[in-house]
């Protein structure tokens, strides 16, 4: 027989779960680079840029329009490494609450 009380008490604990496991997430930083590593992005596991480094030898007008690229494509890369790191931290989080099931996005639970 279906125990609805305790898939409920389940659910809340999940929910409980997730959410502290989105605050840890502050906690959880990454940095990318682009230009081998002529400019640098740092972001959280909430997908917030925290730094962004550019080396000087490229800080010069005739360059604008690459420093541009680098920078979007660091923070770029910062951000995918960061939101599979996070989906990562809520797997282990609600590890035995929320079953394994191929193909569920944990990035659509509020991130």
């Amino acid at each position: 027989m279906f125990d609805m009380m305790g898939m409920m008490g389940k659910i809340k604990e999940a929910q409980a779960k997730m959410k502290e496991a989105q605050e840890k997430l502050k906690d959880v930083s990454v940095t990318a680079e682009s230009g081998a590593g002529l400019v640098k992005a740092t972001v959280n596991g909430q997908r917030q840029l925290l730094k962004i480094e550019i080396d000087e030898s490229i800080l010069n007008a005739d360059d604008r329009e690459m420093v541009n690229d680098l920078v979007v494509a660091a923070v770029n890369n910062a951000m995918l490494t960061a939101g599979e790191r996070a989906q990562e931290e809520l797997r282990k989080s609600t590890e035995g609450l929320i079953p394994n099931i191929p193909g569920l996005d944990l990035g659509s639970f509020g991130l």
